[in-house]
């Protein structure tokens, strides 16, 4: 198959069934190099025309503590007090932009996932 464009839906599922049938390809070869030209042409089409959403920040920031065993307390360096910590993950209180550094820096969360808008809770009259 000449290597083309994906312009459309149809080039899309030519080009998916382009780098199925090379997938085995070894790299440094003509059929790897041909693999590797078509996965960049999808990952482009792709990009464009099936983003992916960032996750909500307050979701990411409990998976990231839940999927490395760190806990709540531990969160006292990059976001504040015990107070201050429980009001972020309690959606009552919004990151500032020094927590969403230091999370970055100290944890490797994604600034760009952290600095997302997302839902507080009203306020308890």
């Amino acid at each position: 198959m000449q290597i083309t464009p994906i312009l459309n839906e149809k080039d899309y599922e030519a080009a998916l069934a382009e780098v199925e049938r090379l997938f085995a390809a070894t790299p440094g070869t003509s059929e790897g190099d041909r693999l590797h030209v078509w996965t960049t042409l999808v990952e482009a089409y792709e990009s464009a025309h099936y983003p992916i959403p960032l996750p909500d920040p307050i979701d990411f920031l409990l998976h990231h503590l839940e999927s490395r065993g760190i806990s709540h307390r531990d969160l006292g360096p990059f976001i504040g007090s015990e107070v201050t910590v429980a009001e972020v993950l309690n959606r009552e209180r919004p990151l500032t932009i020094n927590m969403i550094r230091r999370l970055h820096d100290g944890l490797g969360i994604s600034a760009e996932i952290l600095i997302q808008p997302y839902r507080l809770v009203e306020p308890v009259a």
